[in-house]
């Protein structure tokens, strides 16, 4: 069980459309700003964003990061996850140094080889293809190590003295702590100590892409202690961190169960199905009366084991709606975890 104070953050998808109280982009971005400032109103810890291609979601997170970093003081911002067969390794990371800087150094950047999604080959469309004898996996990790490698100070080009180039040159700017918050999203064991053996940070998500027949929580205990022995053994200087994701509707409201209430009662247990190539093992959500949801979250062996909890937020609702909702975790729910309020 994690040892450290638990933190807790939301993760919106940044859905648009119409139809919803977020009928526009710009009002997606806009709202996902205004949450953030309630958020840290609140107190609570993390303001993190969904990357999502072709889709009404969020697809271009620095700006927004930004954006969110300039109306706040306190709160961390970050990715949920950025898929890295679609990044320029290098611009990405001025991108991520500056907007760092921004922050105050308060960015946690989720990344990843990148999930299922509405279009065919899409990072060939923005010009990267695999190499030979390579997949997109494979790609996604070698975008990986040339942006941890240009972060972290690397030279990437050789200086042009004509113009005052001398030697080799690293990117610029750069943000010195900005490598220790990288965090990996891995669906699976194995990929959770790929990560500790790389030295990022665990984000795991509301689903893994294997299945044992245990309960989804369980799963995601394990998956979370083999990464910390593998961080262990592979002796990296500073001390790792592991956030999962869970949907947590306390029914507060007559608004709440409106939403909510149905889905509450079949919220029960897991879901297992096919996903990707292979089984998948989706976690329960947390629907009902708020002391019941606190008690069960409280028995969630993954939510015990990790540091950082991020709440999936139904952001098409609105910032009220989800100010409120945020707010009533934050009461009622979350110091069953062991949370406070961040000061």
């Amino acid at each position: 069980m994690s040892t450290h104070q638990k933190r807790i953050g939301f993760l919106s998808f940044g859905h648009w459309g119409p139809g919803s109280r977020v009928p526009t982009a710009g009002d997606s971005l806009l709202q996902g700003i205004d949450l953030a400032v309630a958020a840290e109103q609140i107190g609570l810890d993390g303001a993190y964003f969904r990357v999502h291609h072709f889709a009404r979601q969020q697809a271009a997170p620095f700006p927004l990061l930004a954006a969110v970093a300039a109306r706040t003081s306190r709160i961390e911002i970050g990715t949920g996850v950025i898929d890295m067969r679609y990044e320029n390794p290098l611009y990405m990371a001025e991108e991520a140094a500056a907007t760092d800087l921004i922050s105050n150094r308060r960015l946690q950047l989720g990344i990843s080889r990148g999930s299922p999604e509405p279009v065919l080959d899409g990072a060939a469309r923005f010009g990267y293809v695999p190499a030979e004898g390579e997949d997109h996996a494979d790609m996604a990790r070698r975008h990986t190590s040339q942006f941890r490698g240009a972060i972290s100070g690397t030279p990437v080009a050789q200086g042009d003295p004509r113009y005052g180039g001398n030697g080799t040159l690293h990117i610029q700017p750069l943000s010195d702590t900005l490598p220790e918050r990288i965090w990996w999203g891995a669906g699976t064991r194995k990929t959770a100590v790929w990560a500790a053996e790389q030295g990022m940070n665990l984000m795991s998500s509301t689903l893994l892409t294997e299945d044992t027949g245990v309960p989804f929580d369980q799963l995601q205990a394990e998956q979370i202690r083999l990464f910390r022995t593998a961080w262990a053994t592979a002796g990296h200087p500073f001390e790792p961190r592991v956030s999962v994701s869970r949907s947590v509707f306390p029914l507060v409201s007559d608004e709440d169960h409106k939403y909510f209430g149905l889905r509450g009662q079949a919220s029960g247990g897991d879901q297992v199905g096919y996903l990707d190539g292979g089984m998948a093992r989706f976690g329960r959500s947390y629907i009902g009366e708020p002391d019941v949801v606190a008690a069960e979250l409280a028995k969630d062996e993954a939510v015990q084991e990790a540091d950082t909890l991020l709440l999936t937020i139904p952001n098409g609702l609105g910032v009220r709606y989800n100010t409120d909702l945020l707010e009533n975790i934050a009461r009622h729910v979350a110091p069953a975890i062991g949370w406070t309020p961040a000061t």
